[in-house]
């Protein structure tokens, strides 16, 4: 509630001045972002900035997929822990473990 008051403040602030500016200021602004995203040297680093992009991609990926097999591991190894300690699984008793809050029958 507290931030709405300064966001729709400054939304209406921003309305006023962008009608006042008026169109010919909005057409002046978009070719002046045009010939900024056509200049040869943004282009390059943009070209540069996805390539690191999808080399980092790579390597993510890869790190992940070798980390796999130990995080399997790990995570079987916790579940077979934490099985041993459930009642009537893999301890040896005829009865079944007790489910969703049912006694067993005695």
């Amino acid at each position: 509630m507290r931030y709405r008051f300064p966001f729709f403040t400054g939304l209406a602030v921003g309305y006023v001045l962008g009608t006042r500016a008026g169109r010919e200021r909005y057409e002046q602004m978009v070719n002046t972002a045009r010939k900024v995203v056509q200049h040869p040297a943004v282009q390059q680093t943009a070209r540069t900035a996805g390539t690191k992009a999808t080399e980092l991609t790579k390597t993510a990926g890869q790190k992940a997929a070798e980390r796999m097999p130990k995080i399997t591991e790990t995570a079987k190894s916790s579940a077979s822990k934490v099985r041993d300690r459930i009642p009537g699984v893999h301890s040896g008793e005829t009865e079944p473990a007790a489910s969703n809050g049912d006694r067993p029958a005695e």
